[in-house]
């Protein structure tokens, strides 16, 4: 299957999981993972970054339009998709990092987790800090920030290792 059907094919299946499974799921009241994200951390990185920001606008989009939240999916997503590569930059080392042949599963897993993490993270912040949109609610934030990063980034390492080749 040539790559760009398996990106149409990944992103319409990551789509479709948050917004029929994932967004009704509501641990402790308020956290649901936002596991969608993983199309950033699997798409290519030797491809045109113009259409890899917009794909990611796009896909927030979509989770957007969906779950009726006004572009801040967008947006958190948007932001992340454009940081990738210089937060993967300075997580590894130069000899480590070959753009033609980069897979989130050739890299280390300390580094791998690292990388999402990261991400995953600030994602989430950004999401939830638009969501909120207060400096006097920085507490919630920053727990709902903590905890649903740590149920999305174990999500997306379990789907990572289970659904992807170790190159």
């Amino acid at each position: 299957m040539n790559n760009i059907a398996q990106n149409t094919i990944w992103f319409v299946l990551l789509v479709l999981l948050q917004v029929l499974i994932f967004n009704n799921i509501n641990l402790l009241g308020h956290t649901n993972p936002y596991i969608y994200i993983a199309y950033i951390f699997y798409y290519p990185i030797k491809r045109e970054r113009g259409r890899f920001l917009f794909l990611s606008f796009l896909l927030g989009l979509s989770i957007d339009f969906f779950s009726n939240t006004g572009g801040i999916n967008a947006a958190s997503t948007l932001f992340i998709a454009f940081i990738r590569l210089s937060v993967l930059s300075s997580i590894l080392k130069k000899t480590d990092f070959d753009f033609h042949q980069f897979n989130i599963r050739s890299i280390s897993f300390g580094r791998a987790c690292t990388f999402i993490t990261i991400l995953t993270f600030t994602h989430h912040f950004i999401l939830f800090s638009l969501d909120y949109f207060s400096l006097k609610d920085m507490g919630s934030i920053l727990s709902k920030s903590i905890t649903t990063a740590f149920l999305s980034i174990s999500l997306i390492l379990i789907g990572i290792i289970s659904f992807t080749k170790k190159k």
